[in-house]
């Protein structure tokens, strides 16, 4: 008698690799996302924001 594949098992592991790429990319953003704000700001320097109370 043939053995009965184990469903959860590998829905398990295309879970776990799932997350792992959603992980990857997600560093990988926040690495974008980091030297894009290491480029120096220009005329906006400057602005302060006044509240009205």
């Amino acid at each position: 008698m043939a053995k009965k594949p184990n469903y959860s098992f590998e829905k398990k592991q295309k879970e776990i690799a799932k997350k792992k790429k959603k992980e990857e990319k997600r560093l990988n953003k926040l690495d974008k996302g980091t030297e894009e704000d290491k480029t120096p700001l220009t005329d906006n320097e400057n602005i302060v924001i006044e509240s009205t109370n």
